[in-house]
């Protein structure tokens, strides 16, 4: 017997990750998603909550450390080989400025009972690291994946469990179903306005490998090159190079400026980068919230939301789709 009828609006990765799980669960789902590819499609893919952790953030580094495990026990079930493209990261600093944050960074994550390795050896761990760069810490259980990939497995399942597709809404109103989710990321306040949910751009970067150049990194490479972050993910034909973050409203037209910054700092990390061929630049919106934890609660009688997870969508898809799952089960018993 369906538990009901629920409504999916927004196709991205949390979108579809609450959409199979209901499904899963016995709900009747449809998913309202434009054609248009969204800020999933440009995403690096890294489950990193170790390498982003910062003293101030002890929430999102704890239901990060919470998601990263389900990503471990089960949420790849059913996906292709080549969804994993790492299986650990290494963060390391270019200067000494750098070195005193990483070393920040390791102090919180020490004092949330989560340390990581340090090393002042780099370039053993990693030989394509650029000489001098030698500080740094590891962290053995975080993963990357191939975000399209991701995103096409999970709409390949909910389409073999029954998940209808429909166009995009742009009203609550429009969508007849016993409870509606918003999973829309930054267009989630046109929905449900005073959702404190705004824009932050990002340029990506494509670097594919060519006959050759040095091979393809093994990990995920992360750095602070004077200050700025920048992280190198593999891929099977390359490398995902990212991600500026700075608010310019809804324009997602990759700058030249935010180009050159990822090119220069890229190859200030892993100088062999400047062999490969650079095959895509893309910028992405990110749905941000004022303490950069997301909004994945109730709003009323039949409606949810799960939104505003910024620069960790990936990571979290599991904990959302989870969390989601256990109210869903509370409305269903309330309803009947």
């Amino acid at each position: 017997m369906p538990l009901g009828s629920l409504a999916v609006i927004g196709g991205g990765v949390i979108g579809l990750a609450v959409a199979r799980r209901a499904a899963l669960d016995g709900w009747q789902v449809s998913v309202h998603r434009a054609d248009a590819h969204g800020a999933s499609w440009v995403a690096g893919g890294m489950l990193a909550p170790h390498s982003e952790g910062w003293p101030g953030e002890e929430r999102l580094l704890q239901i990060g450390l919470e998601s990263l495990r389900l990503w471990h026990e089960g949420f790849l079930d059913g996906m292709p080989d080549g969804v994993v493209t790492a299986r650990e990261s290494l963060v390391v600093a270019v200067d000494r400025a750098d070195a005193a944050d990483l070393r920040t960074v390791a102090q919180f994550l020490a004092e949330q009972g989560h340390p990581v390795t340090p090393t002042t050896s780099a370039r053993e761990i990693e030989p394509l690291l650029a000489q001098g760069i030698r500080h740094g810490f590891v962290a053995g259980t975080e993963l990357a994946v191939d975000n399209r990939l991701v995103v096409d497995a999970l709409a390949a399942h909910c389409d073999r469990l029954g998940v209808r597709w429909e166009g995009p809404v742009d009203q609550l109103s429009d969508v007849d179903a016993d409870v509606r989710v918003i999973a829309n990321g930054i267009d989630a306040p046109t929905l449900w306005p005073g959702l404190p949910i705004r824009p932050v751009k990002g340029e990506v970067l494509r670097l594919r490998w060519r006959r050759g150049c040095m091979p393809v990194p093994q990990r995920v490479i992360r750095a602070r090159v004077h200050g700025r972050p920048v992280y190198l993910v593999p891929r099977a034909d390359g490398v995902v190079v990212g991600a500026t973050q700075y608010e310019h409203g809804r324009d997602t037209a990759p700058a030249v400026a935010g180009v050159r910054e990822l090119l220069d700092d890229a190859c200030a990390v892993v100088p062999a980068l400047g062999e490969y061929e650079l095959a895509e630049c893309a910028a992405g919106l990110r749905p941000m919230t004022p303490d950069g934890v997301p909004i994945v609660e109730r709003l009323d009688e039949r409606t949810m939301v799960a939104a505003g997870h910024g620069r960790s969508g990936f990571l979290l898809a599991p904990w959302t789709a989870e969390r989601v799952a256990a109210e869903l089960n509370v409305m269903a018993g309330v309803r009947a």
